[in-house]
């Protein structure tokens, strides 16, 4: 399987999708697991509350969302590739943060449960058919299919890597 064609996702998604690097889902994998996982897990402990401007999310709370945003969109990839026609709703990445508990949380159950959902997507992606990554379904009122979920998800990830390197480490 290609990599995602325009017109298997809503435009806003092509950023993520162009962080990627690979012609397939195992290409990706293979390309930015380790880098997700060492980065991720290299957060430092002594920075995990810190927020660079007012209003913004801390380390912890953006690791938190990169696991609900992960978790939400392999939920959307895994009911699209079992042919689930039902529309998917969005969610609110703001209203996920304000009621996350990450505060409560220490950095490293954050990144035990990180570690953990990455592995299982890992897993759940690997095991996706040609047919099922072609599957197209809707997920916040728009087209999209399997295929271009899984580079979302990585692209998702590298996205908020950059973001930490740039405005938080």
């Amino acid at each position: 399987m290609s990599r995602p064609a325009a017109a298997d996702s809503a435009e806003f998604y092509h950023r993520y999708i162009n962080y990627t690097q690979g012609d397939s889902v195992k290409e990706i994998i293979a390309n930015h697991s380790k880098e997700i996982y060492d980065f991720y897990n290299s957060l430092p402990e002594e920075k995990v509350n810190y927020a660079y401007a007012e209003g913004k999310w801390t380390i912890k709370q953006l690791l938190q969302h990169v696991i609900d945003a992960e978790r939400i969109f392999t939920y959307r990839a895994l009911r699209i590739a079992r042919k689930d026609k039902t529309p998917l709703p969005g969610f609110d990445e703001n209203a996920y943060a304000e009621n996350d508990g990450s505060v409560n949380r220490t950095s490293q159950s954050l990144k035990d449960e990180f570690n953990a959902v990455r592995t299982a997507t890992d897993f759940l992606l690997n095991s996706f058919s040609e047919t099922q990554l072609n599957e197209r379904g809707t997920a916040s009122d728009k087209s999209i299919t399997a295929n271009a979920l899984c580079f979302i998800i990585y692209g998702h990830l590298l996205h908020h890597k950059l973001i930490l390197e740039e405005r938080y480490l």
